[in-house]
């Protein structure tokens, strides 16, 4: 197999030719048809989360040809399209996953940042952690569904019922979850850096009913808001933004700190949540949502050697949508 390899934070990834993997016992092997690019790979390569397996293979949001099974396998055959996501093992043991909230494991694995990850040929994933996605013809369209499309949905749902949602950071996750929202009858409000014309321009392609600067107050006020942007300064603008008894949703795994901001934006019992992680339930919700929605992704691709190239550009917001890379 080749893999695009993590070896040190402020060193490129390395490409590197390896025997191919061999699965145990209930895991399974997946030929990768395409990994899309996270801004959480971006964080795991700049040391933002602590403690990655060293080295390691990054990517997590893979969808690929299930070429190998290991012992005890029986969800899963030779042949069959998987997705495979961030979450990648839980203990099942620890109070969390006693109450069913497996995404707040206390010993879980993830893929591409403690598991090898599928910027790679292929990938060894945990059969239990793997979803058949047989109605889905094009795994590079599909890719970013197990990623941004999993954590857009766990925080829309976190969100609420309200009817006008405000999306801070318009990249892969808001371009899908957009077109959720926008299914279901309720209204968009994109907010991009000062000066992305071409995001907010892409956001209203979409549907969103306004487009303007995370900086700028909405013509209206917002029931929710989700910020997948990583800048913690944007939770105060947020807060400003939604009505009484709204709710702010920080929908990434890392973000800079929240400036101190003053009470009064807080009280009328608005809210403040993070997300963290998905469960296996959110797969199966969103995966069967995605296409009664309608959902398409916008998508630049990449050859698996490129990944640098890929990571620096997804850091530089030079796409739109997702990047995709393929082996």
């Amino acid at each position: 197999m080749k893999a695009m390899v993590f070896r040190a934070v402020g060193e490129p990834l390395t490409l590197e030719e390896r025997p191919d993997p061999q699965p145990g016992k209930g895991e399974i092997r997946v030929r990768v048809e395409a990994c899309a690019v996270c801004r959480t790979d971006l964080h795991v390569i700049d040391g933002d989360l602590p403690d990655p397996k060293h080295p390691v293979i990054p990517g997590h949001e893979i969808v690929g040809i299930v070429d190998a099974l290991g012992a005890d396998v029986h969800d899963h055959k030779i042949g069959e399209r998987v997705g495979v996501p961030w979450l990648g093992h839980t203990c099942g043991h620890c109070p969390y996953c006693l109450a069913e909230r497996e995404n707040l494991c206390d010993f879980p694995l993830f893929t591409g940042y403690t598991r090898d990850g599928g910027f790679a040929t292929h990938v060894i994933a945990d059969a239990d952690f793997a979803f058949a996605m047989p109605g889905f013809s094009d795994p590079v369209a599909a890719a970013p569904l197990m990623c941004a499309g999993l954590i857009g949905w766990r925080s829309l749902r976190m969100a609420g019922d309200g009817k006008r949602i405000g999306l801070y950071g318009f990249g892969a996750a808001a371009h899908i979850i957009a077109q959720v929202i926008i299914w279901q009858g309720r209204e968009v409000y994109a907010f991009t850096r000062a000066g992305d014309n071409q995001a907010q321009d892409f956001a209203r392609a979409l549907g969103a009913v306004w487009a303007g600067s995370s900086d700028d107050m909405p013509p209206n006020e917002l029931d929710a808001a989700i910020i997948f942007a990583p800048v913690g300064s944007i939770v105060p603008a947020a807060l400003k933004a939604v009505r009484k008894g709204g709710r702010v949703v920080c929908g990434g795994i890392h973000m800079s700190d929240i400036p101190q901001f003053p009470y009064d934006i807080l009280w009328e019992e608005r809210e403040i949540r993070s997300v963290a992680n998905l469960t296996r339930q959110d797969a199966h919700e969103f995966l069967d949502i995605a296409p009664k929605a309608g959902v398409h992704t916008t998508t630049t691709v990449y050859p698996l050697a490129h990944a640098n190239e890929a990571l620096a550009d997804l850091r530089a917001g030079r796409f739109s949508g997702a990047a995709v890379l393929v082996p």
